[in-house]
């Protein structure tokens, strides 16, 4: 069988020079082609996901890597007989072009597509194509099977994963820390009463399911009101749950549930409330003979790997894209908002004593990238509840803030000067919530487009905050509303507007935010609003605020769903170094004073209690009332909303379709 023709690319000898950022991987490709030609695989598959479809992933599932070296948190690798490519997304093209050696071909797209192309470019017809379905979802899994299609090359699935059995004892182990109950003042119901709620949408489903599969590791944390480590800034556990109607079965490492949880776990035993304990690595072999019942086994796609999918017969399954779980988890009682509410509260706090200590220091010289993300992280660690950092801290000074998702490396980070726009992107995991925060600063004299593109930004952040919309609206169709200010100039930005958060759970919590497949907004979700404008090489911009959306108070009542709007939750100002009042609206100037007004009531008190005074001064401060006339400002909300209500008609003619 002679390989299709494939274009010329030459591939330097590796690796006679390596940059500082690369690494070295001869050896890992070497060992990996040995175990594909043993098991007669022309081509091997890598993705940078877990058994879980987990955004952040523990060091032991960084596969993808350990054998590229590149350390971004999306990408997919292919390794052949004698090529290897990496894609990824634009947000870490540079990242991949620092850390990847000459052995690997940056491929800069994500589509399955363009990878299915490549491969039978260089996979013999009757080749064999291998990946582990434990580590793909079921969509991607059919999304090559699409791309591979009447290529004569099979799609084979390994239940053994060669870059594991290649990494061998170098790969990190297994957690062994603790899983531990969140304390019940931290909780917003019972996970007996959780397990209820759920069982009970079961018994009201058409299908009527007689079990529900858990496979996202935030499901199983939530559900049981239980938290671990495993995962860095992200408080979950490696985790199973099979929830049937008249059983629990929770497979985990349960040598790890500390005496407290084990107890919460076992306390309704025996009965329909009684939690079995199962080894992790039994899920397959236990839902494999549960499937041969009498069964309907509900799922949600989206974090359910083809393995575990293939084990279910397709006539025993009921499909959603979200598990009841998943959708029950993002909409929060009155306790778990109130909760959130307070971890924001000293999350703020943190972050202003943040800014004030930059207004001090940056002037001096004193601080850069690194150190500063450091430095916030250390507050952060200080307040009340804290469990350190949500995510790795963006700390980001001129053109690394045109980098989006750009993080500081020790030694190699750039000083924060006055001359230069800081983007400081950052949050904090507390007990009672998850926060997430961005803020943009200049220290010195703006250039009149920073000045421009910044306003703008806060604008359109501005903008969505404060609409009112028709419940069960989708974010996708308010989220242009962020956008319009900068639309209006002839300006954009490349990333989404917004996303979910947890309460002591995930930073990023689908299913809501403004994608295409999030669900609709409903009162009690808390999302993100985060717009932005980067100029690459030269400056970026982003303001982020987490708001929750809850019902408007409306003129009139239609006696149907109520409106909705959103609640600002982040309580931290906004640089007015950056702010040309000129462009405001006179609605855009009374939310700013509104919102202020909001952040001295809440955090001025607590700054207080903590005796922060030279904070509690820099608040007031930073928080004078904008002036509420000017004829520019006339003229700005004129345009303004000429622009809203062309958003207007068209978000109209979207419920309506």
């Amino acid at each position: 069988m002679a390989p299709r023709p494939a274009p010329h690319l030459s591939v330097p000898s590796c690796c006679q020079y390596l940059p500082p950022t690369a690494t070295n991987t001869s050896a890992q490709l070497t060992a990996l082609r040995d175990a594909m030609r043993a098991h007669n695989v022309h081509a091997y598959i890598v993705p940078s996901t877990d058994a879980h479809m987990s955004e952040y992933i523990a060091e032991r599932d960084a596969r993808l890597g350990w054998l590229t070296g590149f350390t971004g948190s999306a990408g997919t690798g292919v390794v052949t007989e004698d090529r290897a490519a990496l894609w990824t997304d634009s947000r870490y093209w540079t990242q991949a072009e620092r850390q990847l050696d000459c052995n690997w071909e940056l491929q800069r797209t994500t589509w399955i597509e363009s990878i299915g192309t490549w491969i039978v470019e260089l996979v013999p017809a009757g080749g064999n194509v291998s990946l582990d379905p434990f580590l793909f979802s079921i969509d991607t899994w059919h999304s090559y099977q699409q791309a591979l299609q009447g290529s004569g090359i099979t799609l084979l699935p390994m239940e053994t994963n060669l870059v594991d059995q290649v990494w061998g004892n170098q790969r990190p182990p297994s957690p062994s820390s603790y899983i531990y109950s969140l304390p019940e003042e931290f909780t917003g119901s019972s996970w007996q009463e959780k397990v209820a709620g759920i069982r009970q949408q079961m018994e009201q489903h058409t299908r009527s399911p007689t079990a529900l599969l858990l496979s996202g590791l935030e499901e199983t944390a939530w559900l049981f009101n239980l938290r671990g480590d495993d995962i860095p800034y992200n408080p979950v556990f490696y985790s199973y749950t099979l929830l049937t109607t008249t059983n629990i079965s929770l497979f985990v490492d349960s040598a790890r549930l500390t005496a407290e949880a084990q107890q919460s776990l076992r306390s309704g035993c025996p009965g329909l409330l009684c939690v079995e304990l199962l080894d992790y690595g039994q899920v397959s072999a236990h839902l494999r003979h549960y499937a041969q019942g009498n069964v309907t086994i509900w799922l949600g796609t989206e974090y359910t790997t083809y393995g575990l999918y293939s084990i279910i017969p397709q006539e025993k399954l009921l499909e959603d894209s979200y598990s009841p779980v998943m959708l029950a988890k993002a909409v929060k009682n009155a306790k778990e908002q109130e909760l959130l509410r307070a971890a924001h509260v000293r999350d703020a706090v943190a972050v202003i004593q943040y800014l004030l200590w930059l207004e001090k220091m940056v002037p001096q010289g004193r601080v850069d990238e690194f150190s500063g993300a450091r430095h916030i992280d250390a507050l952060r660690w200080a307040q009340q509840h804290s469990r350190g950092p949500s995510f790795e801290s963006i700390s980001a000074s001129g053109l690394n803030a045109a980098l989006a998702h750009y993080s500081p490396a020790n030694g190699s980070s750039r000083q924060l000067s006055v001359d230069e726009m800081y983007l400081v992107d950052t949050g904090g995991q507390y007990l009672d919530g998850t926060t997430d925060i961005t803020r943009t600063v200049h220290w010195g004299t703006p250039t009149p487009l920073q000045k421009e593109a910044y306003t703008r930004v806060l604008m359109g952040n501005i903008d969505l905050s404060r609409l009112v919309f028709p419940s069960d609206t989708a974010g996708r169709t308010v989220e242009t509303f962020a956008r319009r200010a900068l639309w209006e100039v002839g300006l954009n930005y490349g990333h989404g507007t917004g996303h979910g958060i947890g309460n002591f759970l995930s930073v990023h919590e689908w299913p809501v935010g403004f994608q295409s497949n999030n669900v609709p907004l409903t009162a009690g979700m808390f999302t993100s609003i985060e717009p932005g404008y980067y100029r690459d090489g030269e400056f970026g911009i982003r303001i982020e605020d987490i708001v929750l959306v809850v019902e408007a108070q409306t003129k009139h009542s239609t006696g149907e769903k109520p409106f909705l709007t959103f609640e600002m939750v982040s309580l931290v100002p906004y640089d007015r170094n950056l702010i040309d009042v000129s462009l405001l609206s006179q609605e855009h100037i009374k939310y700013l004073n509104a919102y202020y007004e909001t952040i001295r009531a809440r955090v001025g008190p607590e700054l207080q209690r903590q005796q922060l005074e030279e904070e509690y001064h820099w608040l007031q401060r930073s928080t004078e009332p904008f002036p509420q006339s000017s004829a520019a400002s006339s003229t700005a909300a004129v345009l303004g909303m000429l622009a809203v209500t062309s958003l207007a008609s068209v978000l109209l003619a979207e419920l309506q379709a």
